[in-house]
């Protein structure tokens, strides 16, 4: 394609809205135009480098047998009723009436639809297993859209489905996924790695995501590079850093101290002149209907996975202020575990062993001193908290870095859920009635373009992969009104283009700096220069990735083009 015949509108200046780098460079570069909050338009650039993803994602999930559908977004609410998540998603989900006043909504996931289809489609084990996937537009009403095409309100992602008979013929299809993915996102260019995760309000028994590290993310991994290891922050795993300060020696009793106005946990530790870590922090959960005392380090976080694991539950929420005083008859940061007898205590593991710590006294503005976990409470201890800066690792006690992340991928084991409440069942060898299990498996498209612009982004502007690039490469006529340099660079454009290379011939009538800036603000690998050196039959051909540039006989750009620098 040539330049002057295309809508390509760079801009020289940073919107001042856009804090990303991706999000940045993808409105300078003429990719995305805002339409509003978490809407965009996907301009020409954008549409050639999302189309190429979306083919690669095709070629890999096609090579592992799975077919391609095409489902509607807008989904009946009986199918979400069904499965419990039309009341469980809450305002995230887009809900809407039709003329009749039926209840509809715009899918941000399609389990409960592609359910329904298999539902309707599968009768007996020998069309099993099955893998179904399609690449559709998503709605999340999210309530704060930022960064970009990171956090958005409407976006594409590929979303695969796999039915199969039994658990082993799961396990055959999720590691299928997981080798496609990791095929997907090397072919895309992207360094990535894969943790384990907390399937959330998917469900299931298991759960991966494939993450890139990147400061625009919003979730978080933990990695220890000595050994390998890494999981979401939510799942992670570590030896707590020790406490700032000794525990006092001796029996004590429980003492109550008058803490007025003492509501936060650093609140107390300026009160008593101790650190975080002497106090024990005091939460209370909802699991599934049902309240929960949680016991933690003053100086931890809980990780609300880890306590839906430990509860077994569904779905988990923090109590509200007037059902914490029904329960305990005091106030959020008056509260404790000594004398709850009615409500089941979960202690996290970094307690165990402690002795003589702060805690809430369940009096307003009184908390206790000298309480021992296990001694002056009963509690069931399970790893409750997040892994913190300064932990180490549970095998070796390597330190352990926590990232900022951009998850690309998700794939997860949804085991029964789905197929027990919708009744997707079919005829096994003994003719016996048996419940599918599913799995359910998903890349969101542009966040791939998003993390390839993070990766490589700069002042200059980006720098995509050759597979994901809206064009290969770029020939820089430094002045097409010159008779030899526009004859030479039309040969080259043709020459390329026979070979199957994606080139773009900048025709326009503009300076040489113009030119140059663009083609290096909208991240195309490669750039042609065709100038002065073209007397001695030589052309420059810049490598973005490689940083370098190199003379070339014209002659022999285009194999030079296929080899790559």
């Amino acid at each position: 394609m040539k330049w002057s015949q295309l809508h390509i509108p760079t801009l020289r200046e940073t919107p001042a809205e856009a804090e990303a780098i991706s999000h940045q460079l993808l409105l300078r570069a003429g990719y995305v135009r805002q339409l509003a909050a978490g809407l965009y338009n996907y301009l020409f650039l954008a549409q050639r480098s999302l189309g190429k993803i979306q083919a690669i994602v095709r070629e890999e999930m096609n090579a592992i047998g799975a077919q391609e559908l095409l489902l509607p977004a807008l989904q009946p609410a009986e199918l979400w009723k069904e499965t419990g998540r039309w009341d469980a998603m809450g305002a995230n989900l887009f809900r809407l009436k039709d003329r009749f006043g039926r209840e509809l909504c715009l899918g941000m996931t399609h389990e409960e639809n592609m359910t329904a289809l298999a539902r309707g489609e599968l009768r007996s084990y020998k069309q099993l297993p099955q893998l179904w996937y399609q690449i559709q537009t998503k709605y999340r009403d999210e309530p704060r859209p930022k960064a970009g095409l990171l956090r958005v309100r409407q976006f594409l992602m590929k979303d695969s489905y796999s039915f199969d008979i039994d658990g082993a013929g799961l396990d055959e299809s999720y590691e299928k996924h997981r080798r496609a993915y990791e095929r997907i996102f090397t072919r895309c260019g992207l360094r990535f790695f894969v943790v384990p995760a907390h399937s959330g309000s998917m469900g299931g028994s298991q759960s991966h995501e494939f993450m890139v590290a990147s400061e625009a993310g919003e979730d978080f991994a933990v990695l220890c590079r000595s050994t390998g290891y890494a999981a979401n922050l939510e799942k992670a795993v570590s030896r707590p850093a020790p406490p700032l300060a000794s525990d006092p020696e001796g029996n004590f009793t429980p003492e109550p101290f008058h803490t007025p106005n003492q509501k936060t946990i650093a609140d107390l530790s300026r009160f008593t002149g101790l650190p975080e870590s002497s106090q024990m922090k005091s939460l209370v959960m909802v699991a599934d209907g049902k309240p929960f005392l949680l016991l933690l380090r003053g100086d931890h976080q809980l990780s609300e996975a880890k306590f839906q694991d430990a509860a077994g539950a569904q779905d988990v929420r923090p109590a509200y202020p007037a059902e914490i005083i029904e329960w305990f008859g005091a106030a959020p940061g008056s509260l404790g575990p000594v004398g709850v007898a009615n409500i089941p205590v979960l202690a996290d593991k970094a307690l165990e062993g402690r002795r003589n710590m702060i805690c809430g006294a369940n009096r307003d503005d009184y908390h206790l001193r000298h309480v021992t976990p296990g001694e002056d409470f009963a509690a069931a201890f399970h790893d409750l908290r997040q892994v913190a800066a300064g932990d180490t690792s549970v095998e070796t006690g390597e330190p352990l870095e926590i990232l900022k992340t951009i998850e690309i991928g998700h794939i997860f084991k949804l085991g029964y859920r789905y197929a027990e409440a919708m009744g997707l069942r079919v005829l096994d060898e003994s003719g016996q009635e048996k419940t599918v299990i599913m799995g359910s498996y998903g890349i969101e498209i542009e966040r791939i373009l998003c993390a390839a612009v993070e990766a490589s982004g700069e002042p200059s502007g980006m720098c995509l992969p050759r597979s994901i690039a809206p064009f290969e490469a770029v020939i820089t006529p430094v002045n097409f009104t010159d008779p030899s340099i526009r004859e030479a660079a039309e040969r080259l454009y043709a020459g390329c283009r026979t070979a199957g290379i994606d080139v773009l011939l900048d025709d326009r009538d503009e300076r040489p700096g113009v030119k140059f800036k663009d083609a290096d603000l909208i991240g195309i690998p490669y750039r042609i220069t065709i100038g002065k050196k073209l007397a001695e039959g030589k052309v420059e051909l810049a490598g973005r990735f490689e940083k370098r540039t190199v003379e070339v006989a014209l002659a022999d750009v285009v194999s030079a083009l296929q080899a790559g620098l």
